[in-house]
């Protein structure tokens, strides 16, 4: 580090985001965008810590050369800059965007004062990359001949694909949606980051070589046998699977929805794509429910209140956290405490330790939410359980959103096909290699190793590619 001192003068500047009045009218990103001279002082506060643990694991699983990339952009060596950060990461305008930053939570600095801001620094030196045209295809230099099928284009395959076509290998990736980019595509709204995002890297790839096949089931539309006769190795990176239901009374009552339902819809909406009157989700004039505490959850609060919602209510199964970095997940771990997102600071309210009983409505459509306060305590087996405190409540809504997360795999067309089976967290089970049980075929990204971050999903997907290119060159 040029300026050891620099966290001793410089506090940390988060990016602005745009007033909520406004941004509440449209779908367009959330943050305003930084100064490059903000960020060159926010680089600066990088201190010379000897252990960046913000690479380790634990903090970037990308292993992201923080401290090398901060110093090029404390001295504007922004072209630099990228090149160190593109060595481990793919998509940096991405995870700038969506990565929950675990690095910020390891950082060294954060044991004395507020973390280096690495989130807004890595999605700018990418933003700087593709407006100054650093940012080109790098299609390989030679042909191996050999051929590999990527399934699914979330961020685990696309990372995936990019890695095996620049180390020679002919790439196609095999999408069941419409169009390419899995969660996200449709499962990040588009506030949170904008479908052009995606949209150019695809360009990119495409340009590098990278085939896409979209609307196509594989084990459905394209039999696995002839998918395996067609390609040397197959790369399983198809998600996280099932969302999980809720098995409460009133259940089948119209207007509860999976989070991933609701939220598919409205980019859809945005992509132009019609969707039948009596299939639209909208929470315009309405009293919405989410259930579940987490980012998803958040997702759907925000999108309800941009489709015009009289009122939206998230509810968490857990206590409300502490505002500060519970004991159980000490430095440098991802901290336990309280957190508050956009969507809180636009008008979604929140409510702790609530366990829903039961829906109930008349003319088959929900109407009221039945809930129970709760507490958790150790069960006999150890495990977390939850008891009824006797305190009540009887919400009206009209529209509930079941944010509660993925179960994984029950089996399926492909799985059958391949003849692998999930494992009891409905997970493909692979080594650490990524090899499945069956000879030439891979898996990677919330496929193998359940729901988890963007920056896990990247991370899989380039050590997929590599066990891939070990696996045909051994051949």
């Amino acid at each position: 580090m040029a300026d050891p001192t620099g966290f001793l003068r410089l506090q940390r500047e988060d990016p602005p985001r745009r007033p909520v009045a406004e941004r509440l009218r449209d779908w367009n990103e959330l943050y305003q965008i930084t100064p490059d001279a903000t960020l060159v002082g926010q680089a600066t506060r990088c201190m010379d810590c000897g252990v960046p643990f913000c690479q380790s694991d634990t903090g970037c699983p990308v292993h992201n050369v923080i401290p090398d990339w901060n110093d090029l952009v404390r001295g504007s060596h922004w072209q630099e800059a990228l090149t160190a950060l593109h060595a481990t990461n793919n998509f940096p305008e991405m995870t700038g965007r969506l990565c929950p930053a675990p690095c910020e939570s390891a950082c060294v600095l954060g044991l004395v004062d507020r973390p280096v801001s690495i989130r807004q620094i890595e999605e700018r030196i990418a933003e700087r990359g593709f407006a100054e045209g650093w940012i080109e295809p790098r299609p390989p230099t030679r042909e191996t001949g050999r051929r590999v099928a990527v399934i699914g284009s979330g961020p685990a395959g696309l990372a995936a694909a990019q890695q095996l076509r620049r180390l020679g290998h002919a790439v196609t990736v095999f999408e069941a949606s419409d169009r390419v980019g899995g969660l996200l595509r449709y499962g990040i709204p588009e506030f949170k980051m904008e479908k052009r995002i995606v949209d150019r890297r695809l360009v990119q790839l495409e340009a590098e070589g990278v085939v896409f096949r979209t609307g196509v089931r594989v084990g459905v539309d394209l039999p696995v046998a002839e998918l395996r006769a067609s390609f040397d190795a197959l790369l399983l990176a198809i998600g996280g699977g099932r969302p999980r239901d809720l098995d409460v009374p009133g259940r089948e009552l119209a207007g509860i929805h999976f989070a991933m339902d609701f939220l598919t819809q409205q980019n859809r909406l945005l992509h132009g794509d019609a969707v039948a009157a009596e299939d639209r989700i909208t929470a315009e004039g309405r009293r919405v429910v989410v259930l579940g505490g987490g980012d998803t959850g958040s997702d759907c609060v925000g999108t309800a209140l941009r489709q015009g919602a009289r009122e939206v209510m998230q509810f968490e199964l857990l206590p409300r956290p502490s505002e500060e970095r519970d004991p159980s997940t000490p430095w440098p771990f991802y901290p336990m405490q309280l957190r508050s997102s956009h969507a809180h600071e636009e008008g979604g309210l929140r409510e702790w330790s609530v366990s829903t009983t039961a829906f109930s409505g008349d003319a088959g459509r929900v109407e009221r939410l039945h809930a129970v306060r709760v507490a958790p305590e150790p069960g006999p087996d150890g495990r977390l359980r939850f008891v009824e405190l006797g305190e009540t409540m009887d919400i009206e809504t009209q529209i509930v959103v079941l944010a509660l997360g993925f179960v994984g795999f029950a089996g399926g067309p492909l799985l059958d096909g391949l003849g692998l089976r999930p494992d009891g967290r409905g997970r493909v089970v692979a080594d650490a290699g990524h090899r499945t049980a069956v000879d030439g075929v891979f898996a990677a990204g919330d496929a193998q190793r359940g729901p988890s971050l963007i920056v896990w999903a990247i991370r899989e997907g380039r050590d997929a590619a590599a066990a891939i290119d070990d696996w045909l060159s051994a051949r």
